[in-house]
């Protein structure tokens, strides 16, 4: 059994830093000590969690450069890139402060009420809460659950990603220096053995897990097979999918799906993964994407003008690429010669060229399985009927977009679409004001918006009759 883990840096394959895994019994230790702290932290009025979590964002403005340095080496995003995701943390954290107080005062029913009767519902607090977040973009996932859960009164065991545990000590030691108290948060580097560990801790009531659909489910199963009727958030993958209407704006709409596929080498739960075009449009968009694809620089993410960089790692390269290959094999057509980004052909590498790819179907991987790299398959459709069953034939349901000048035939198709969320003319995004959830595959619950704090309490119901 491991020990330690060690993150490896994306684009040079060498080790940068290493963590010693805790025993299982200091495992049991800190959520002990957790439940504990959260007896107290549940009794702090609201107005003094809010303080601190504002202090918090405050801290980790602070450290933005230092901050987004780290991210780059730790998950290979280009230096460029970086800062976008601390000023999105900053967003939302600010957000979901200012709408802590809404989310969770007290509902009274006084419309209803009776005389000699009060009677309210009460947000409270689960208890413990377990939260363990990926790589592809630590701070944002992160502060989704994060934040929530201690507004609400939790306290929070907080578990990274191997290949990004800085983040969650940058985050742990902003929250010290903003007050909070001793043992409400602590950062904990797991196996996936003592994952399910401690997902198994009686004192654990509410898991938040945001990854991959067979972690996820994992998860859930071991959380179920305790007998504890643990509430668990999952926040899961995506093969989201876009359509672009006769009428869309064609070269407004390619440059924003180029982005939606490549950004972050197209490591995003939400990236566009799947292209439908009406064929009235389709030898034009196409031409148009794969010229814009072609302007891409893939290289160090640490260098400038660089605005692709490797994926996360060496096997994520090999799975993408054999994905890629099989297609071809099965009749699709590459359109970006490899020669292109010569970068991506050295064996070893985490470093993957885009690929724009049509004469593809819904018998492929490509187009059916989470891909989670910078691959943009492109089929024709004749209509918004053909598109909408295309965009529903996943077992994916997170996001989908629309692109076209028409709103009145957006809005037609919005209840068609079997997705968390529907953008007409935008993609790829989280609005801190939106809930953020999604069906099928897609995972369960929700985060962001005053909704999202419904995921880190329960319903408490007061019913008052005064006394004769």
């Amino acid at each position: 059994m491991a020990t330690e883990q060690t993150t490896i840096i994306p684009h040079t394959q060498k080790p940068y830093v290493t963590r010693a895994y805790p025993t299982p019994d200091q495992v049991d230790a800190a959520i002990i000590a957790a439940a504990e702290a959260q007896e107290k932290w549940k009794l702090v009025p609201l107005a003094d969690r809010k303080a601190i979590c504002s202090r918090f964002l405050e801290e980790m403005k602070k450290n933005a450069d230092v901050i987004a340095k780290e991210l780059t080496i730790q998950m290979g995003r280009p230096l460029s890139q970086t800062p976008g995701e601390l000023r999105g943390f900053l967003e939302r954290g600010n957000h979901l402060v200012s709408v802590a107080e809404d989310a969770l005062k007290d509902v009274p029913l006084k419309d209803t009420d009776k005389p000699g009767f009060r009677r309210y519902i009460r947000r409270v607090p689960f208890g413990v809460a377990f939260v363990v977040v990926p790589w592809n973009y630590p701070y944002l996932t992160t502060i989704n659950s994060l934040l929530p859960a201690l507004l609400a009164g939790n306290s929070v065991i907080l578990k990274p990603s191997p290949q990004t545990p800085l983040t969650a000590e940058r985050m742990a030691e902003a929250l010290k220096r903003a007050g909070l108290p001793d043992n409400v948060l602590q950062v904990l580097h797991l196996s996936p053995e003592l994952v399910k560990h401690a997902c198994r801790h009686p004192k654990v009531t509410y898991i938040s897990f945001t990854g991959s659909v067979a972690v996820g489910r994992d998860i859930d199963q071991t959380a179920a097979s305790t007998g504890d009727f643990k509430t668990v958030g999952l926040e899961l993958g995506g093969k989201d999918p876009a359509y672009v209407r006769a009428d869309a704006n064609l070269d407004y709409t390619v440059g924003e799906l180029v982005d939606g596929a490549l950004f972050n080498s197209g490591q995003s739960c939400c990236a566009v993964e799947r292209i439908y075009v009406h064929e009235s449009i389709f030898d034009q968009f196409t031409a148009k994407f794969v010229e814009m694809v072609k302007s891409y620089k893939l290289g160090d993410p640490t260098e400038d003008g660089v605005n692709l960089g490797p994926v996360v790692s060496v096997a994520s390269a090999e799975r993408i690429k054999k994905q890629v290959a099989d297609a071809v094999s099965a009749g699709a057509k590459a359109l970006i010669p490899e020669d292109a980004f010569p970068i991506a052909k050295a064996p070893g590498t985490a470093y993957v060229a885009p690929q724009v790819l049509v004469n593809v179907d819904h018998s492929m991987d490509v187009v059916m399985e989470e891909t989670f790299g910078p691959i943009a398959p492109i089929l024709k459709v004749s209509g918004d009927e053909e598109a909408v069953k295309l965009m529903n034939d996943s077992k994916y349901g997170l996001t989908a977009s629309v692109w076209t000048t028409n709103e009145n035939a957006f809005e037609a198709l919005v209840d068609k679409i079997e997705a968390g969320t529907v953008f007409q003319n935008r993609c790829d995004y989280l609005d801190p004001a939106l809930a953020w959830t999604g069906l099928k595959h897609s995972g369960r619950g929700i985060s962001l918006s005053k909704y999202g704090f419904d995921q880190v309490t329960r319903a408490k119901s007061v019913h008052i009759k005064t006394a004769p």
